[in-house]
Protein backbone atom coordinates (compact mmCIF):
# COMPACT_ATOMS: atom_id res chain seq x y z
CA UNK A 1 0.00 0.00 0.00
CA UNK A 2 1.39 3.49 -0.66
CA UNK A 3 1.95 5.56 1.70
CA UNK A 4 1.27 8.68 0.36
CA UNK A 5 -2.63 7.70 -0.07
CA UNK A 6 -2.98 8.02 3.64
CA UNK A 7 -1.18 11.27 4.02
CA UNK A 8 -3.30 12.82 1.30
CA UNK A 9 -6.59 11.13 2.83
CA UNK A 10 -5.70 12.46 6.66
CA UNK A 11 -4.47 16.29 5.14
CA UNK A 12 -7.47 16.05 3.58
CA UNK A 13 -9.64 15.10 6.58
CA UNK A 14 -7.76 18.10 8.55
CA UNK A 15 -8.33 21.31 5.85
CA UNK A 16 -12.51 19.85 5.99
CA UNK A 17 -12.65 19.73 9.89
CA UNK A 18 -10.99 23.07 10.25
CA UNK A 19 -13.06 24.53 7.29
CA UNK A 20 -16.13 23.22 9.16
CA UNK A 21 -15.69 24.37 12.07
CA UNK A 22 -14.89 27.75 11.07
CA UNK A 23 -18.46 27.79 8.84
CA UNK A 24 -20.07 26.40 11.89
CA UNK A 25 -18.68 29.44 13.78
CA UNK A 26 -20.14 32.30 11.68
CA UNK A 27 -23.57 30.66 11.13
CA UNK A 28 -22.89 28.98 8.02
CA UNK A 29 -24.41 25.52 8.47
CA UNK A 30 -25.53 24.52 5.61
CA UNK A 31 -22.24 25.72 3.68
CA UNK A 32 -20.40 23.32 6.36
CA UNK A 33 -22.36 20.54 5.76
CA UNK A 34 -22.04 20.79 1.52
CA UNK A 35 -17.90 21.13 2.54
CA UNK A 36 -17.79 18.03 4.29
CA UNK A 37 -19.93 16.29 1.82
CA UNK A 38 -17.60 17.03 -0.59
CA UNK A 39 -14.69 16.40 1.51
CA UNK A 40 -16.30 13.13 1.62
CA UNK A 41 -16.51 12.44 -1.86
CA UNK A 42 -13.30 13.12 -2.91
CA UNK A 43 -11.93 10.76 -0.29
CA UNK A 44 -14.37 8.14 -1.63
CA UNK A 45 -13.03 8.62 -4.85
CA UNK A 46 -9.48 7.66 -3.64
CA UNK A 47 -10.77 4.51 -1.60
CA UNK A 48 -13.03 3.38 -4.95
CA UNK A 49 -9.43 3.66 -6.74
CA UNK A 50 -7.51 1.53 -4.23
CA UNK A 51 -10.24 -1.11 -4.17
CA UNK A 52 -10.38 -1.39 -7.85
CA UNK A 53 -6.66 -2.11 -7.53
CA UNK A 54 -7.33 -4.48 -4.79
CA UNK A 55 -9.68 -6.47 -7.16
CA UNK A 56 -7.42 -6.27 -10.13
CA UNK A 57 -4.58 -7.62 -8.62
CA UNK A 58 -6.49 -10.52 -7.35
CA UNK A 59 -8.12 -10.89 -10.76
CA UNK A 60 -4.43 -11.53 -11.74
CA UNK A 61 -3.29 -13.76 -8.99
CA UNK A 62 -5.62 -16.04 -9.51
CA UNK A 63 -5.97 -16.08 -13.05
CA UNK A 64 -9.92 -14.95 -13.15
CA UNK A 65 -11.24 -13.64 -16.51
Amino acid sequence: MQIDIIFKIAAIGILITVITQVLKKSDRDDIATLVSLAGFIIVLTFVIDMISDLFENIKNIFYLY
